[in-house]
């Protein structure tokens, strides 16, 4: 147990010296307890650069009332602190701890959180990643289905992850939000009775779609001014909604816009491994698109595949076979990176893909 005076005082209490994650936990609470009203958040840069947005600690405060209670989490309830705190999902952890009187355990960020801790926890924050893994190993599957509430983020949750969390007897959750909206606004059931495709916003927010069919937040206790984001989606009555791709992922090949996330929606449940639906500038198309994929098992399979499953006017140009899919600190792929990765490899040797 810990209190504020022992991340204000002038040496370093015996808890940022457990481990180099315990000293990143420290860091940031001794920061929240300053006389600072404001906290300084980096985006993820998955679509970009990386940008600094300052948000007021209450603003933080009213995001985790949101999430704690939708979850009922009282005083004393067991958290698991798995996410990088160098993004908001790792720091909205700590703050709903604060919040709620939680008790939170930290475990240094990997892709196997649950192999170290057989705590029944009340309450945890995932990236898909983690919890894939978690699902090879029996041990971890079973710790996975005790935690009683699970939200799963920063990142697209695939049909077959989506399919393998049904059934589990435990709460579980996916999660739509962002830095600007300090973490999600909104949450999917994949498990239970209440599975749905569609998001259902807390009750504090409001959603619209602008002319181009993006989402526009209206979180008036977390965000000063309506976001307007850069994700196409479709909208519900009720006020649910999905998620189709970002505007900012559309290619334009041969006057026929693809959505990249479409594309690796059909691909993801036939292709194993890590790949990326990206564009490389094109003379007579404009942008071609371009598949990336970590070294495939059989080539040829993949190239039948995508022509089974894909029109030709979504089809990839060009395959090109890489080391590694290039990805933010959170999981997520780096669409500028990949973009980046695709155009660099056609300069330097142009006729390397073998899809044509």
């Amino acid at each position: 147990m810990y209190t504020p005076a022992d991340f204000t005082g002038e040496s370093e209490t015996d808890f940022a010296g457990k481990s180099p994650f315990h000293r990143q936990l420290y860091l940031f609470l001794r920061e929240w307890f300053s006389d600072s009203a404001t906290f300084c958040l980096h985006t993820s840069g998955s679509t970009g650069t990386p940008k600094e947005i300052i948000v007021r600690k209450e603003q933080m405060l009213q995001s985790a009332k949101g999430t704690c209670d939708f979850f009922h989490l009282k005083k004393g309830d067991k958290a698991l602190l798995c996410l990088p705190l160098e993004y908001i999902a790792g720091k909205m952890m700590v703050v709903r701890a604060l919040y709620a009187g939680l008790d939170i355990h930290p475990v240094e960020p990997d892709g196997h959180p649950l192999i170290r801790t057989d705590i029944p926890f009340d309450f945890a924050a995932m990236v898909p990643l983690q919890v894939y893994n978690s699902l090879q190993a029996e041990k971890e599957k079973q710790r996975l289905s005790q935690i009683k509430h699970l939200i799963i983020g920063g990142g697209a949750i695939d049909e077959t992850l989506d399919a393998a969390l049904r059934e589990f007897p435990n709460s579980i959750y996916s999660t739509y939000g962002m830095t600007e909206t300090l973490s999600h606004i909104a949450l999917r059931s994949i498990s239970g009775t209440g599975v749905s495709s569609y998001y259902t916003p807390f009750p504090t927010v409001e959603v619209a779609l602008s002319e181009d069919n993006r989402l526009i937040i209206n979180a008036p206790l977390i965000a000063d001014q309506p976001l307007l984001t850069n994700d196409i989606a479709e909208l519900r009555t009720d006020g649910s909604f999905r998620i189709i791709g970002r505007i900012d992922n559309v290619i334009n090949s041969g006057g026929i816009k693809i959505q990249i996330e479409e594309v690796e929606h059909v691909l993801h449940p036939f292709i194993t491994g890590n790949f990326a639906i990206t564009s490389i500038p094109h003379p007579k198309l404009g942008e071609a698109i371009v598949l990336l994929i970590e070294q495939p098992d059989d080539p040829v399979y993949v190239e039948k595949t995508i022509r089974q499953l894909l029109p030709r006017h979504q089809q990839p140009l060009l395959i090109y076979v890489v080391e590694a899919i290039p990805q933010t600190g959170n999981g997520k792929i780096d669409r500028s990176a990949v973009k980046q990765l695709a155009k660099k490899i056609n300069l330097s040797s142009p006729t390397t893909g073998y899809m044509h």
